[in-house]
């Protein structure tokens, strides 16, 4: 019986007999011998009986299923009938395990006597194979009872069959006490699951326990459910029930078989989850930030009350998207660019922003940035994305406010600036002019030619303005003015620690200026080992930081200008000429002031309105003693000279016409002093008119191949400490 139950299959199916006393052999059938008239044992009959209960036992020691244990059994009573001696009462099982001979009860046809040898043996062999069906059947009720878990059978009817003894002791209840729970009027051992279920189940779940008997008994077929059982010591647990009909070959029901498993920790575990979930979604909930939970495809799941409370609507009406196929509190026009946005990046499957404008519930749209995280499982598959959104709409405004004010101030320095704006009409300007339309639409690198103060950086800047770079950045190194040791880290910048004093990452003018225009003024005293790196830069379009061993590409238009003699640089060789080649691709050379005489009283008049205005001062007129002078005079020094003329004229005018000094465009030398020059006497002096004399002759520059210190043989740092210590003032030696 416990064999049956133990592999008893699924399905309203033909199952074993299901657990429970054994049939006695009055229940089960014979086989009945008509007389032959033979008064002699029939040797064939008791062969063949002698084998069926052999098999019997075979079957039984190899733990067969009960179906069977039940067929043997049959064999081994139809086997006894026949080993009975003639005139002896045939023995039988009472239920319990005994064998007692069979009274008047016993169902026997009174023609049915049957010749049986005289001897003891037969009868032993009997006795044997049925205790050894019984001590089977123990074995098997014993490992019914210690399997860990509650069985139980039932009628087809519901009535209670049996229990294993893991639910006796669990509840505590013997058989003989779940006997005594019978309703008045059944009879004894008709006990129904409802007449046990006050006494083990839980009050709250009795109708569950009602429900099961109405729609699983009569529906004939498998299910389940949860209730809560009563333990020994008072204690309910939960307990989940699974029940399954045995049915004959024509489908009747003939047992039920359940078993109650133990969910206690399970239904714990559920409740802690729960209440987990409970806090972490209260602590969602007062988070200021509006959140979104959306499944794997982007579909809304949940939103989180600040959301719900800025856009007014309801979780249904947030979640749900409009007839246009956008949510109702998203801006029209930022829609279609936030779901090509969205789409891209859930299909990337990484963490994402996207910045949209969020109606608010009276109308107001403000700018908000979402940020995108995707939840994962144990396999990296995408379970949930978690959108946070932030309030960036004051930020927006500010941005927008600068924008404007920067725009506004570049118009206003494109105005006021000379170096924004080109003064003249001359035929030598216009060349030049012609020239930078050309090449401004370009990526190509142009090398502007020309004398100090012909406005070199100004045609650098009306390039960049007319190129599509023009709304990056324009940024303008002059190489002069580097020391030779920092220039590669001003130009390509440097690591941390790659020097004394490099405590930092710095970007350099390379990286700073990407994506716009890098003017490199003075290029022709640029370091030799400088020119490399920037050969290497034009050519491959990245950089190197100093001290780093990355290369960092780079997107930069570069312009260069000088007023040295490159060619003759490149006979000398201090100028490489591979880097000359690649620098002069659209060469530019500026005409000096001197060959633009027209463009002289055009270049005063602005000069003059400008200055005066920064004064305070009304200057309406101009002197033609004053234009005809400034046409004649030679200007070395161009329109930055011209720009120092008229400055100080306007500093020093009292009245509204404009004029100047015929003594300082002459270039007369001083008045010889009255002094007598002294000689020198010490060393130190001498050493000072010599570095006075370099630097006179170098316009005060003291690095370079023209420099002071170039001139006077001795390193650039001695040349730094002696005027230092000599207290000479180098500035005094610049060109004015």
């Amino acid at each position: 019986m416990a064999g049956a139950f133990l592999f008893a299959r699924s399905g309203p199916i033909a199952r074993p007999e299901p657990p429970g006393p054994l049939p006695s052999f009055e229940q089960l059938p014979t086989f009945r011998h008509q007389r032959s008239g033979q008064s002699h044992w029939n040797q064939q009959n008791a062969a063949g009986s002698r084998l069926a209960i052999s098999q019997g036992r075979d079957r039984l020691a190899m733990g067969g299923s009960l179906a069977r244990l039940r067929r043997d059994r049959e064999c081994m009573s139809s086997a006894e009938s026949s080993l009975q001696p003639h005139g002896q009462t045939p023995l039988r099982e009472d239920g319990v395990g005994g064998v007692h001979p069979v009274g008047s009860q016993s169902r026997q046809e009174p023609n049915a006597a049957i010749q049986r040898p005289q001897g003891a043996r037969p009868k032993a062999a009997v006795k044997k194979a049925v205790i050894e069906i019984k001590n089977s059947e123990d074995c098997l009720r014993t490992i019914l009872d210690t399997i860990p878990t509650q069985a139980w059978s039932l009628r087809p009817d519901g009535n209670i069959d049996y229990f294993n003894q893991r639910w006796h002791d669990y509840t505590g209840i013997s058989r003989a006490e779940v006997f005594r729970c019978r309703r008045e009027g059944e009879a004894e051992g008709q006990v129904a699951v409802t007449d046990l279920a006050p006494v083990v189940v839980h009050p709250d779940d009795a109708p569950s326990a009602a429900k099961w008997r109405q729609e699983i008994l009569s529906a004939a077929k498998p299910g389940q459910f949860e209730l809560r059982l009563r333990r020994y010591d008072g204690e309910y647990r939960w307990f989940m029930l699974r029940i399954e009909p045995l049915c004959d070959e024509r489908g009747n029901v003939v047992r039920w078989y359940g078993t109650n498993t133990d969910i206690e920790d399970l239904k714990r575990a559920e409740a802690k989850l729960r209440q987990d979930e409970q806090e972490l979604r209260g602590i969602v909930d007062a988070i200021s930030q509006a959140i979104v939970v959306l499944g794997p495809d982007g579909r809304g799941l949940y939103a989180n009350p600040p959301l719900l409370d800025y856009t007014g609507l309801t979780m249904e009406q947030l979640l749900a998207p409009d007839t246009r196929g956008n949510p109702a509190f998203f801006h029209p026009e930022d829609w279609a660019r936030m779901r090509d946005e969205r789409r891209q990046g859930l299909s990337r499957e990484v963490p994402f922003e996207i910045e949209w404008r969020v109606r608010r519930k009276d109308g107001e749209y403000r700018w908000f940035l979402v940020r995108y995280n995707p939840l994962r499982d144990e396999l990296g598959r995408i379970l949930r994305w978690y959108a946070s959104g932030t309030d960036i709409d004051d930020r927006k405004r500010a941005e927008e406010r600068m924008r404007n004010e920067n725009l506004a101030l570049r118009e206003e320095v494109d105005r006021a600036s000379m170096f924004e704006e080109i003064v003249g009409s001359s035929p030598a300007l216009q060349r030049v002019l012609a020239q930078v339309s050309k090449v401004a639409n370009t990526d190509s690198t142009v090398l502007i030619l020309g004398e100090t103060g012909t406005g070199k950086e100004l045609i650098a800047r009306a390039i960049h303005k007319r190129s599509r770079r023009s709304t990056r950045a324009f940024i303008g190194v002059n190489c002069a003015a580097v020391p030779p040791s920092l220039i590669a880290s001003e130009l390509f910048g440097h690591e941390k620690g790659a020097f004394t004093g490099a405590l930092q990452r710095r970007l350099g003018r390379f990286e700073a200026a990407n994506g716009g225009t890098l003017f490199l003024d003075e290029i022709g005293d640029l370091p030799a080992e400088t020119q490399i790196a920037l050969l290497r830069v034009l050519q491959e379009r990245e950089i190197e930081r100093v001290g780093g061993s990355q290369p960092v590409p780079t997107d930069v238009r570069v312009l260069a200008a000088t007023n040295r003699d490159l060619e003759a640089a490149l006979e000398g060789g201090s100028f490489r000429e591979d880097l000359y080649y690649r620098l002069n691709v659209f060469p530019i050379r500026i005409p000096p002031l001197r060959e633009r005489v027209d463009d002289i009283p055009v270049l005063v008049e602005y000069l003059v309105e400008r200055y005066a205005k920064k004064a305070g001062k009304c200057i309406s007129n101009i002197k033609k003693e004053t234009l005809e002078l400034f046409q004649t005079y030679d200007w070395p020094g161009n329109v930055r000279e011209l720009q120092n003329v008229i400055e100080r004229a306007v500093v020093l005018s009292e009245g509204e016409t404009f004029s100047i000094e015929d003594s300082w465009l002459k270039g007369e030398p001083p008045p010889p002093s009255n002094r007598i020059a002294r000689q020198v006497t010490t060393l130190a002096e001498g050493e000072k008119k010599l570095i006075e004399a370099a630097l006179a002759a170098s316009h005060g520059r003291i690095s370079g191949p023209s420099g002071a210190a170039s001139k006077l043989g001795i390193p650039r740092q001695t040349l730094e400490s002696k005027i230092k210590a000599l207290q000479i003032d180098r500035l005094s030696f610049r060109v004015r």
